[in-house]
């Protein structure tokens, strides 16, 4: 007998559930559209500070991993433990190979796009796969998830969502587990970034939205906990960015009023990017903020008018627009200049700013393109779901073209400079990039004076330029102005005494002057970049060394002072090159400097002059004369224009007998390329006269 089909009334009665293929096949859509708009990216370079947070090599053991969780400034001058351990574990798996890091960023990226649905459907909101994609495909998250550096936004935005899913559910629950497993995500966030202090205020909000009101045993009381760590935290990383980072002095200046000006206007700016993603640039133009100026309240009005607007909806029943409102503007915050940002050194705006902010923006966009799509008349609804369809596609597009900047840093700055003539970061970043070929330091020293011009106080644009002169025939006189000018904006700058240095001691009586700033370089602390100590302590040592001990009386304390730099790094050549030089002044310690030379040697096999230099003091030895001609020997073999060598060796050869006409040969090369020198001329007449058959 065959089964009875239930009725059509009782079809219409039973609750509706997911078809799971649609669920999965939108779940695929999500995955791959994410993916998609990201693969430009994908093997894009380390760019600008990436190589900051990627681990470096002093921290790359179990020892560094503890550092990296024990000292506040081990890793970049902030103490996010959480991130930094994952590019610790990151660094263990692929090392230096910059597609693993990207591919986790992306992962990441996608992965708060799934948790996004899950918030909404957990919450009943329309929309929940739209919003997903949204926030997955919207170009102003590619600064976030292109740049490797911010996997700081990608990493703590998992945490924060996850930890607001399961508090939602703790919400229904009441359950304690539920409630310290959110807790424990929320402080994993924190660990990642600070900005995401801002959670429990946001979900007093989304609370708030829910019920119409908040009471305190329900509400207010369970999170009184995780509002104190989240401002204790963000406290802390504020004073931390003073201190280590240089979040401080003039750039930083402003009043009150002038921080409120600035706030409003960073909210507008940051929306009318999600609406319309025209002209996203790296760098954008910073603003001048100046309370005098009546026209710069105007965002700020119309700031407070929608405030006010959104509260007479909410007094309306209408809780949705303001709940909207009040998380985007509360999680900006932290980053709208009422808190001073290092990033505010280049502009007070920045996609990579805002990213954790977009969710509260794109999750009601969402619901409503949703519920407008429904509310339309049906023979219209399909045409307005291509409508929404096509958005996705083009923001998809935008985001993908977009990407594709990242690939290398030249071309992420070039696109800076040309949106934005008066980036100087970009026009110094790009300087620094193109200084790193030397045939194009022509167009790298156009750039870094550029940025020089725009920005007249910057410390690195002045060293860097310096730098570059420095390299530059004929620009010496030059690169010592630029390390003076860089060293007026910061005296106790360690690094660009020891670049002046470097320059004066090329200037005829400029040494005393050198050897004044490599004593400063010496006693000032030293800067980190890169996972280096800039300048390393080994060198300025070594370079102090060698400049006393071309000083009258300063032989016995250079002595000491290139010591020390070979005990702090034994395999510094110059060192110990000029250690031996040193020691053949001092009476009874030629083994010593044949030891040295020897140790240069081991370091730079094929160094000509350590070669020459180790052959004329094993030639003024007795019985070493063979091992001086094998020395002049390597020499040449370095140099083979190294007329000093070939002079060395001819005299070294004329003392050997039978070998008096390779004597001949050597000298009469190192006639022809030195053709001024009359010991030469006059040592060649005498070995032919001594060598009738080398004569005729």
């Amino acid at each position: 007998m065959a089964a009875k089909r239930p009725s059509k009334a009782a079809e219409a009665a039973a609750p509706s559930r997911p078809d799971n293929r649609w669920e999965i096949a939108k779940a695929a859509l999500l995955f791959g559209a994410g993916f998609a708009a990201y693969l430009p990216a994908l093997h894009g370079a380390f760019i600008t500070d990436d190589l900051d947070y990627v681990t470096a090599p002093a921290l790359r053991s179990l020892q560094g991993l503890w550092l990296i969780w024990t000292r506040v400034g081990a890793v970049h001058q902030f103490w996010w433990p959480i991130l930094h351990s994952a590019f610790w574990v990151e660094h263990r798996l692929w090392g230096d190979a910059v597609e693993g890091y990207h591919l986790t960023n992306v992962l990441l990226h996608v992965t708060a796009a799934f948790l996004v649905v899950a918030i909404m459907r957990r919450l009943g909101l329309p929309g929940p796969w739209l919003a997903g994609l949204l926030w997955a495909l919207h170009p102003a998250c590619v600064e976030s998830v292109a740049w490797i550096s911010e996997q700081k936004n990608t990493l703590s935005t998992v945490f924060y969502l996850a930890s607001a899913l399961v508090y939602l559910d703790f919400d229904k629950s009441r359950r304690p587990a539920r409630y310290f497993q959110a807790l424990g995500l929320f402080a994993l966030a924190l660990m990642s970034k600070s900005v995401t202090a801002t959670l429990p205020a946001a979900l007093l909000v989304v609370l708030w939205w829910r019920r119409g009101r908040l009471d305190w045993k329900p509400d207010i009381r369970p999170l009184i906990p995780w509002l104190g760590i989240g401002a204790s935290y963000g406290l802390f990383t504020s004073l931390v960015e003073r201190r280590f980072t240089g979040a401080a002095g003039p750039d930083f200046a402003m009043t009150l009023a002038a921080r409120c000006l600035l706030a409003a206007r960073v909210v507008w700016f940051y929306a009318l990017k999600l609406f319309w993603p025209a002209d996203l640039t790296f760098f954008y133009r910073r603003w001048t903020v100046d309370p005098a100026q009546w026209g710069q309240y105007l965002p700020a009005a119309g700031l407070i008018a929608a405030a006010v607007a959104g509260a007479w909806l909410a007094v309306k029943g209408r809780r949705g627009p303001l709940a909207a409102f009040l998380l985007f503007f509360g999680t900006l915050v932290p980053v709208l200049g009422l808190f001073d940002v290092y990033w505010f050194r280049f502009s007070y705006v920045a996609d990579h700013l805002q990213y954790l902010a977009t969710l509260y923006v794109l999750a009601p966009v969402a619901s409503c393109l949703v519920l407008a799509v429904n509310r339309v008349p049906k023979p219209a609804r399909r045409p307005a779901g291509a409508a929404v369809a096509a958005v996705v596609v083009v923001l998809g597009a935008l985001s993908w073209n977009q990407s594709g900047l990242y690939r290398d840093g030249e071309t992420l700055f070039a696109d800076s400079v040309a949106r934005n003539p008066d980036a100087w970061a970009a026009e110094y970043s790009l300087g620094v990039l193109i200084a790193e070929t030397p045939s194009r330091m022509p167009e790298a020293l156009r750039h870094l004076e550029t940025a020089v011009r725009l920005k007249p106080d910057s410390l690195e644009v002045h060293y860097n330029l310096a730098s570059a002169l420095a390299e530059t025939p004929g620009r010496l006189m030059d690169a010592i102005g630029e390390f003076e000018a860089a060293l007026r904006v910061d005296p106790n700058y360690a690094q660009g005494h020891y670049g002046l240095a470097g320059c004066l001691v090329k200037v005829p009586g400029r040494l005393p002057d050198a050897i004044t700033h490599l004593e400063a370089a010496l006693r000032l602390k030293p800067t980190m970049i890169e996972g280096r100590i800039e300048p390393d302590p080994a060198s300025v040592h070594a370079d102090l060394g060698a400049a006393l001990t071309q000083t009258p009386g300063g032989l016995q304390e250079g002595i000491v002072h290139l010591e020390t730099a070979v005990r702090l790094d034994p395999d510094l050549a110059e060192a110990r090159f000029n250690l031996a030089g040193a020691y053949l002044k001092v009476q009874g310690r030629t083994a010593d400097a044949i030891a040295e030379y020897q140790a240069a040697l081991r370091i730079r096999p094929d160094w000509a002059e350590a070669h020459f230099d180790l052959g004329v003091v094993l030639s003024g030895l007795p019985g070493r004369l063979p091992d001086a001609v094998a020395e002049f020997e390597a020499a040449l073999r370095a140099a083979p224009d190294f007329a000093e060598a070939h002079y060395g060796l001819g005299q070294a050869l004329a003392a050997i007998p039978g070998r008096l006409p390779e004597a001949v040969s050597h000298i009469e090369a190192a006639a022809r390329l030195r053709p001024d020198v009359d010991e030469i001329r006059q040592t060649l007449a005498r070995l032919r006269a001594a060598s009738p058959q080398t004569a005729r």
